[in-house]
C-alpha cells in the first residue's frame, strides 16, 4: 500500500497528570507476560505450551488490558484527525481494549505489524468479526528523562526490515503525553529499554477489510 504519510503525530496533547493516573490505574490490575499474533492472554492456552525463551527472543514486556470510556474519549479526536490529516480517510468503527505496556531495563518488541493476514473469526462478537485492524495508536506515558533506549522505530518497507531501509526513530518526537497513529501494516519496534521503565499505551482500531 502507497502511503503519502506513513504516521501521524501530536506533541504532548495529553495532560501530564492524565498521564500518571492512566499509569497509576493501570498499576493496580494484574499484568501478564506479552505474547505475539492472535494470542491476547494465557487464559486458553497452556503455559508449557508456549517457548517462553524464543518468545521473549522477539517480545519482552509486561501488559494489562483496559476497557475505560473516559481514555477513549481523549485519544478518539486524535485518531479521526490522524486519518483525515494523513489522507488515509479509513473507514473504522471500534477500538480494542488498551494495552498498557510496561518496557522495564532489557525488555523490548522486535520488529513487527499489528495487522494480521486474515480478518478476526469471533462470531460471538460481532464488534470484532470478520474485521482487521486498521489503524494503530501509542500514546508515551513516561517522561523521556526516566528511561533510555525504548525507541519507537518504523520501517517504511512494504516487504518488512531490511538493513538498508528507511527507518525512522521517534523518540524525539515523544515527550510525555504524546501520541503516534499509524496505519496497522507499517512494521515498527520498541528497541530495548537499557535503564528505567518505559510505560505506553496502545490501541488498535478495527473495521472491516480494505476493498
Amino acid at each position: 500500500m502507497i502511503l503519502k504519510h506513513n504516521y501521524w503525530w501530536f506533541k504532548s496533547v495529553i495532560k501530564e497528570s492524565v498521564c500518571d493516573d492512566i499509569v497509576n490505574y493501570a498499576k493496580t490490575l494484574k499484568d501478564e507476560m506479552a505474547t505475539t499474533g492472535k494470542i491476547d492472554d494465557f487464559s486458553d492456552i497452556n503455559i508449557e505450551d508456549i517457548n517462553v525463551k524464543d518468545l521473549k527472543k522477539t517480545r519482552d514486556s509486561n501488559v494489562t488490558f483496559i476497557n475505560k470510556s473516559w481514555i477513549y474519549e481523549l485519544i478518539i479526536p486524535y485518531i479521526d484527525l490522524a486519518n483525515k490529516n494523513a489522507d488515509w480517510n479509513f473507514d473504522w468503527d471500534f477500538l480494542e481494549e488498551c494495552q498498557f505496556t510496561k518496557y522495564k531495563k532489557g525488555q523490548h518488541y522486535d520488529w513487527h505489524q499489528d495487522s494480521f493476514d486474515e480478518p478476526y473469526n469471533k462470531p460471538n462478537d460481532p464488534k470484532e468479526h470478520g474485521k482487521v485492524r486498521k489503524l494503530s495508536v501509542t500514546l508515551n506515558l513516561s517522561d523521556p528523562k526516566d528511561y533510555t533506549g525504548g525507541e519507537l522505530e518504523f520501517d517504511f518497507n512494504d516487504g518488512g526490515p531490511i538493513a538498508d531501509s528507511k527507518r525512522y526513530l521517534c523518540k524525539d518526537i515523544l515527550p510525555k503525553g504524546s501520541m503516534v497513529v499509524f496505519p496497522s501494516h507499517v512494521w515498527h519496534r520498541v528497541k530495548p529499554v537499557t535503564s528505567g521503565e518505559r510505560n505506553s499505551l496502545v490501541i488498535w482500531n478495527l473495521g472491516y477489510p480494505f476493498k
